[in-house]
This record gives C-alpha cells, sequence and structure tokens, in this order.
C-alpha cells in the first residue's frame, strides 16, 4: 500500500486518510474519493490530500476483517457488518465463551495490520454479547499473512478458535451435612444460594438431601442421587474439607467414586473438591460457596454447565487472575442484588465481563396521520398485522435492550395493538406539536444505562430487525461512530440510531423536524451504513401507499 500526501488532480479513487472539508461538505477519513469528490475538493482550493492507494496483494481493510472474522468464527457467533476495518463478533446464545489463546496469539504476531482482541476465556455471556472484535489497523492488509492467518485460524479438524458452548440441561442435586451446631436457616439459605446460581445456567436444582456428617450417610446420599438420574452431585459440608481423607472425600470413594483434584488457587475456592462418581460430577463446595459472590466454584461450575471437562490441569491453571479477594484497590465487579436485572443504573446493573452496548429503541407512535383521510395509518393492516407492530417486532428482533413506544393520538388503540410485544409505553400529550416533541418524551423515558438509543419511525413497516442489527453493529462511539444512518442509492432514511451524548439535544428539540439538523451539527460522528434495499426509505404516507401495502408481505 501506497501512503502519503497526494495532488487532489491524481487522487480519485485512493482512500482519504484524514477527514477534510469540501466547501460545505465533509469528507471522512476512509472515504474512497470518486470524481464528484475530486471536483468538490478542486472547488474548495484544496491542492493536495493525505490518502492510500492499495498496490497488487492488499486486501481492503473491510473485506481482510471480514475473511479473518469468517475464519475465526463458530457458527454459534455472529458476524457483524465490516466498518471502518473491524468486523465484531457476537455471541448468539447463553453459554461460555471458549478461546484458543496460542492460535490468537499466533495471529496477532504474523503482521502488524491484524489484530483480534476477545473477552477471557471462559466467561459466561449471552445472546447479543460482542465477545471478539477483528481490527485491520491500516486501511488494507497484505494478502499473503491474511492467508496465513486463515488457515491459522482453522486448520484441519481443529474446533473454532472462538466459541461459545452452549449451557446443557444437567440434573443437579445437592447434599447438605450436618453437625450438632448447624442451623437450619444457614442450609435453607445454602439451598436458595445454589438454585440461584444454577438458574444462570439454565439449570433447576432437582433435589435437595440433609444428611449427618459422616461417611456412610453421605455416601449413601451420593449413590442414591446417582441412580436417580442426577448427573451434577453438589456437596455442601458442614465443615470445610481439609484433606484428601476428610468426610466428604472419604464419602465419595465409599460411594465407588474417584478424586480428581482438591484444592485449586483461587481465592475464595481454595477447599474445592472435584470427583467423579460413574458419570456424573461431584463437587464438595467450598464455604465461600453459600454466598453468591463470584468464587472458585463457580469457574468449574461454569465449565461443567457447558459440557466442558474439568481436570487437574485445568485447575491448577486457573492460578493467574485468581485472586478474587476482597481488596481496598480491587472493588467487588459483581452484579447488583438483581442477579442479573440489566435495570437500574449504569455502574451496578452489568455483569463483569459484559461489553456490549445498552441500545434502546423508541418507536414513535404518536402521530395523527393527517393525509390519510382520517384513518389511523399505524392500526391498518399490512402483511397481516398492524403497521405498528412491524416496527416494535423489528425492534425486538434487532436485539435491543428495551423497546419505549410513544403514544399520543388514539393511545389506548395503539397500545392494544402491541398488548404482548414486551415494549413499554410513554403518552407525549403535546404530540400534536410535532414529531420532536415525541422524540423528547422517548430520550426522556430512557433509563440511566442507556448507551444510545435508535429512533424507528411507527409507518415504516419494511424495516426489520436485521435492519436494526447492520446499524447496532457499526455503533462505535469511541472511533467517531456515535450517530449511525441507513442510506438507501447514497441517500439517507430511518431509523437513525443516536449516541447517549445527544439525548439533551434531543430532549430540548421543538418543531415537527425531529433531530436530524444534529447529523449536520456533527458530521464528524456520523457513520453511514449502505443499505442492500430501500426498506429505510420506505414509510407509508398516503391512502394509495397503504393501498399498495395492505395484504402484502413485507419482508
Amino acid at each position: 500500500m501506497r501512503f502519503g500526501d497526494l495532488p487532489t488532480a491524481e487522487a480519485e479513487g485512493a482512500i482519504l486518510a484524514h477527514a477534510v472539508r469540501a466547501g460545505d461538505t465533509l469528507l471522512k477519513k476512509g472515504r474512497v474519493l470518486d470524481a464528484d469528490d475530486i471536483a468538490r475538493l478542486r472547488a474548495a482550493g484544496v491542492r493536495s490530500v493525505v490518502a492510500a492507494r492499495l498496490e497488487e496483494g492488499d486486501v481492503h481493510e473491510d473485506r481482510a476483517a471480514r475473511r479473518l472474522a469468517e475464519a475465526l468464527a463458530d457458527s454459534g457467533l455472529r458476524l457483524g457488518a465490516a466498518a471502518t476495518g473491524r468486523v465484531n463478533l457476537y455471541a448468539e446464545e447463553d453459554g461460555l465463551l471458549v478461546v484458543d489463546r496460542e492460535r490468537i496469539d499466533r495471529i496477532n504476531t504474523l503482521d502488524e495490520s491484524l489484530t483480534v482482541a476477545t473477552l477471557a476465556s471462559f466467561v459466561a455471556v449471552e445472546p447479543g454479547q460482542m465477545v471478539a472484535t477483528v481490527k485491520i489497523i491500516p486501511f488494507s492488509a497484505p494478502g499473503h499473512p491474511l492467508s496465513v492467518a486463515e488457515r491459522m485460524a482453522l486448520p484441519a479438524g481443529a474446533a473454532p478458535a472462538i466459541r461459545v458452548a452452549p449451557w446443557i440441561a444437567r440434573r443437579a442435586g445437592l447434599i447438605q451435612t450436618r453437625l450438632p451446631s448447624t442451623k437450619e436457616k444457614v442450609l435453607d439459605k445454602t439451598a436458595a444460594t445454589t438454585a440461584d446460581r444454577l438458574l444462570r445456567y439454565g439449570a433447576g436444582l432437582t433435589r435437595e438431601r440433609r444428611c449427618a456428617h459422616t461417611v456412610p450417610t453421605v455416601a449413601g446420599e451420593l449413590r442414591s442421587m446417582v441412580a436417580g438420574g442426577h448427573d451434577l452431585v453438589l456437596i455442601a459440608g458442614a465443615s470445610a474439607i481439609t484433606d484428601r481423607r476428610d468426610v466428604l472425600p472419604a464419602a465419595v470413594e465409599a460411594a465407588g467414586g474417584e478424586i480428581v483434584h482438591f484444592g485449586m488457587p483461587v481465592d475464595p475456592g481454595n477447599l474445592l473438591l472435584v470427583a467423579r462418581l460413574g458419570a456424573a460430577w461431584v463437587l464438595g463446595l467450598p464455604g465461600c460457596a453459600r454466598s453468591p459472590r463470584e468464587n472458585g466454584f463457580d469457574w468449574v461450575l461454569q465449565r461443567m454447565m457447558a459440557g466442558i471437562a474439568v481436570g487437574a490441569r485445568d485447575i491448577t491453571a486457573m492460578g493467574v487472575g485468581g485472586l478474587l479477594s476482597e481488596i481496598p484497590s480491587r472493588p467487588q465487579p459483581r452484579r447488583g442484588s438483581d442477579q442479573g436485572s440489566r435495570a437500574g443504573s449504569r455502574s451496578a446493573a452489568r455483569p463483569s465481563g459484559t461489553t456490549t452496548p445498552r441500545i434502546a429503541a423508541i418507536v414513535l407512535a404518536a402521530g395523527q396521520s393527517r393525509r390519510m383521510g382520517g384513518i389511523n395509518k399505524l392500526l391498518a393492516s399490512v402483511g397481516g398485522k398492524p403497521m405498528v407492530r412491524h416496527a416494535v417486532d423489528a425492534a425486538r428482533e434487532g436485539g435491543v435492550a428495551e423497546i419505549v413506544v410513544v403514544t399520543g393520538h388514539e393511545a389506548d388503540a395503539v397500545e392494544a395493538v402491541l398488548a404482548g410485544s414486551g415494549a413499554r409505553f410513554v403518552h407525549n400529550p403535546d404530540f400534536a406539536a410535532g414529531l420532536s416533541t415525541s422524540v423528547a418524551a422517548g430520550i426522556g423515558a430512557l433509563g440511566p444505562d442507556v448507551d444510545a438509543a435508535l429512533v424507528v419511525l411507527g409507518d415504516m413497516p419494511y424495516v426489520t430487525g436485521a435492519h436494526l442489527r447492520r446499524l447496532i453493529d457499526a455503533y462505535a462511539p469511541l472511533e467517531g461512530r456515535a450517530i449511525v444512518v441507513p442510506t438507501v442509492a447514497g441517500k439517507r432514511g430511518n431509523p437513525i440510531l443516536w449516541d447517549r451524548r445527544f439525548f439533551g439535544a434531543m430532549r430540548a428539540l421543538s418543531g415537527d423536524v425531529g433531530a436530524k439538523h444534529l447529523i449536520g451539527a456533527h458530521g464528524d460522528l456520523v457513520h453511514e451504513v449502505v443499505m442492500e434495499d430501500d426498506a429505510p426509505a420506505r414509510d407509508i404516507d398516503t391512502p394509495e401507499a397503504l393501498r399498495a401495502a395492505e395484504g402484502k408481505e413485507t419482508a
């Protein structure tokens, strides 16, 4: 790739390295300059630009990022759209992220143009969560190292370098032992905490037994659990395990099982026992497992719930990063008391390790349909369901965290056709004053943990969840993509995604023009996503358009 100062007259087809203003038009970094751009630049007196030209063997940054991401990813991952040399990878299901660190490290050393970043291996992830990103550093990658990286990412017979191991449906049982000093309320709390833990992984606590803290009784309960079809048995002892010959390990062996490993280099969680009894896993729990806070037991339990075998070497390799104890310099990175609720404050609501932005959808459904001859077009049937329902369904299928529908005209009827959709409603009493009042009402209804919002028009039934996902995938405010706009044949359409930095200005809007003037005022933060169809440019504003749409499939 050639890079440097180019005379403007010779720059057609080159990739602009730095943003430059040509009169009233801002040409952004990464733009491939065409004849019209060159004419604008020359008319503005711009004599040279810093640009890059690809040479033979170079692969454009977006294509290179896509190729490497496809080679790395398992079928259980979704690839985002390529933009500015980046492709993000998202989990498609709940499970445990598994990353082949050796392969990722080797790819990252092949060529400085190729980079892959992931979450840590063996962290729990959820659908829609970003788990990795491929970034091409310059405007292109050399073809040979890229081809080597593709082969390295998926050698013959190997598992994908990045994959999500889904949670499996295990039958889990809990045995709790008693001593004379044991309080029943402690056992009750342990059972509840354990059931909550298992629920995170889609499993239930199907049986609980309480018995004396002796080898024969524990061995008998173990055999009964396994005979009853439980493939994961957890034992919470009234006294901590202090040796391989202690009560719980001895009970496992007395029941015919074998000890896989005792102890682990994770604190809290040191006194964990891992064993097998037939085909079942048996875990002797450390005392810290009675608490919902993260400990070494969680690390082993997650792997087992994802069907990943855990041996002695796996456990002894957990020491680096295994210091989980509370110390003043490391605040507890846990979920809040809601155990995973994503409502509430930005800092408290998210699980540790979550990197996916929280995107809301605001569906504008307050209009009076003044051009429709007396009917509310949002209630009209298009493709077999009310028009506004298409917008809400698209938002849900797009994977947004919450959907807020702004109502106004015929609010009760709009809410009725959206019953059961999962949306929540905010009424705009000033809807007759114009579109801006509905935008402001929707923004005002969002919680403090929302990172960005898609403003979705209720009269665009051809927009689907796939369109919204492409906009969400392109959102990257730290890279200057804070306003994401769809384009059709070079013209901007809807919906538009807005970073929360604009929420204050959007709440202050007035009139019937929406927030589009903010795009012109912040051109350096706008990113356009080219759509393959015209859905983002098709609204229904007239009786003729409605008649043409009624009864037709929308997607």
